[in-house]
């Protein structure tokens, strides 16, 4: 059963992205070029939409089958659904900030809740159950990384190559570390990703926009929480695998803010978009961030896997160097 799912989640994800470029053509939903902007043609965008569809339908079957928890299957779908509602609105029709993120605590809220509050965090030896502060904690967790993801969705590609990695990575992590019920969803995603990336692959010839971007982080933040839960795997090692985006997403953010410049503005002062324009090129920068991904975070990840008692210090290690290069590179500087 598991193969013809997975085949009918890529299928699904091309063909509705296809399907959503001509309508966006037709009804002329264009993302036009601005000053603050990566791209130089108008392009179609809310192609998110596929990667939301095939999941989240992919899923049902598995509930249907009985293949998936009410419990995770409530939080995907419902949490799910809200940010993905929201972010297809606000990319045709521009939402208010705090209406937004409003409903990103809702959503937030309410994955956390449907799989049973966040969970204790293993620090070395050390079990830390941080209880209804944690749960807090938690929801500006999944928001933060569900923003994350908006922000760095801002050249071709990089937001779905991430999260085909992202979720890829942690199913074979934990296919290599025993097994669990989290890697048939995760490689579910994984292939959703994938279809639509057949058309946002650089040229791009349509978007995610935030009905995709968000819809991704949050995703991938239940992902972390469930598999924490499960014992599959742990926040450091997903933590490890998150690298490249968290660390420029973060110190961009920072240093935005420090300059008091208005942090939550549209801008191209990443340092994958510093780094596009330098070399000219959407495709190179992809491509330099997935290497590392593979080559440096991976082993990493798949080290804290088996040597848990290790796990905080192979993540400082995992993220020393990338904080080194998106900080000379210029991250958060809108004149680099």
């Amino acid at each position: 059963m598991f193969n013809w799912i997975l085949f009918l989640t890529l299928m699904i994800s091309v063909i509705t992205t296809g399907a959503l470029r001509q309508y966006a053509l037709r009804k002329e939903l264009l993302d036009i070029p601005n000053a603050r902007s990566s791209h130089e043609v108008p392009t179609p965008s809310g192609g998110g939409l596929a990667i939301v569809v095939s999941f989240l339908l992919s899923l049902t079957i598995m509930y249907y089958h009985k293949s998936l928890s009410q419990q995770t299957y409530v939080a995907f779908l419902g949490g799910g659904g809200l940010v993905a509602l929201i972010g297809l609105v606000d990319d045709f029709r521009p939402v208010r900030a705090s209406r937004r993120i409003f409903v990103h605590l809702v959503a937030s809220g309410l994955g956390l809740y449907s799989l049973g509050g966040f969970p204790p965090v293993v620090i070395g030896s050390i079990v830390v159950d941080f209880g209804i502060v944690g749960d807090v904690l938690g929801i500006f967790f999944l928001v933060w990384l569900l923003n994350l993801f908006n922000f760095m969705d801002g050249i071709d590609g990089i937001a779905a190559s991430e999260a085909i990695f992202v979720a890829g990575a942690a199913a074979l992590l934990i296919v290599v570390t025993g097994g669990g019920v989290s890697i048939f969803p995760l490689m579910l995603l994984s292939i959703a990703c994938a279809g639509f990336l057949v058309w946002n692959w650089s040229p791009a010839k349509i978007f995610m926009g935030d009905v995709g971007s968000g819809f991704l982080g949050l995703m991938l933040g239940l992902f972390i929480i469930l598999t924490m839960k499960t014992g599959e795997l742990s926040l450091w090692t997903w933590l490890i695998l998150f690298g490249i985006f968290l660390t420029d997403a973060t110190v961009t953010l920072l240093r935005r803010m420090v300059r008091g410049e208005r942090w939550y503005e549209a801008h191209r002062s990443h340092a994958y978009q510093i780094l596009s324009r330098r070399l000219r090129s959407h495709q190179k920068v992809t491509l330099w961030v997935q290497m590392a991904n593979i080559i440096w975070l991976l082993p990493l990840a798949y080290l804290s896997s088996y040597y848990p008692e290790s796990s905080f210090v192979l993540l400082l290690l995992a993220f020393l160097p990338i904080f080194c290069g998106v900080y000379s590179i210029g991250a958060g500087k809108e004149d680099s």
